[in-house]
């Protein structure tokens, strides 16, 4: 009898234990559910590359992964590269994104002509001729017509540094920063190309 009081407080134990474990591994996977979420929401998402737009610095099929918390407390800087939605542009959607790169802030005026673009910082006098050394050797800016534009309060304009196959500013003007979702911090993918990546070249 005593030998079978033990056997059920044997079993009874193993059940207790069982049950706290599983209880343990829910808990700890709800708690890297919210994580994630908070993490995907607030700091950082994925984001795959589509297009050569911003070749060769990013490629088609480049997976990234883009800091959405710097610009809640900074501004995007000269040169960054960033994300941004795309509802603004008269064939853009909200659930579309764009990777370019910053080549305005606000305040600066920008001249693209004759191939060339040229920025005013703060719109002073002199111009400045942008060495771009993210362009192919040889790469001209061209523009439909002559580009010239003083960039508001909250306004970038941006390019993509493959002028020749890129979608922006020069075609659908400045973009405001409250459709910057952020910028790449890492290429995840392709593995022979992972690559952090620290943006201001300035």
């Amino acid at each position: 009898m005593e030998q079978e009081l033990q056997y059920q407080q044997t079993e009874t134990n193993k059940k207790n234990t069982w049950r706290s474990e599983l209880w343990s591994f829910i808990k700890t996977l709800i708690t890297l559910l919210i994580i994630y979420s908070i993490i995907r929401t607030y700091i950082a998402q994925p984001f795959l590359v589509k297009g050569r737009s911003m070749e060769q610095t990013f490629s088609d099929g480049d997976y990234l992964i883009v800091d959405e918390l710097t610009y809640n407390f900074a501004n995007p800087k000269r040169f960054d590269t960033v994300v941004f939605h795309t509802e603004f542009i008269e064939v853009g959607q909200e659930s579309e994104y764009y990777i370019k790169r910053v080549i305005g802030i606000p305040g600066d005026r920008i001249v693209i002509s004759d191939g060339e673009v040229f920025l005013y910082k703060n719109n002073t006098i002199t111009p400045t001729k942008l060495d771009e050394p993210y362009l192919i050797d040889g790469l001209r800016t061209v523009a439909k017509d002559k580009i010239d534009i003083v960039l508001g309060e909250q306004e970038y304009f941006v390019l993509g540094d493959n002028r020749g196959n890129s979608s922006d500013s020069r075609y659908w003007g400045p973009v405001n920063k409250s459709y910057i979702v952020g910028k790449p911090i890492i290429r995840l993918f392709p593995f022979n190309k992972i690559k952090f990546f620290s943006n201001n070249i300035e």
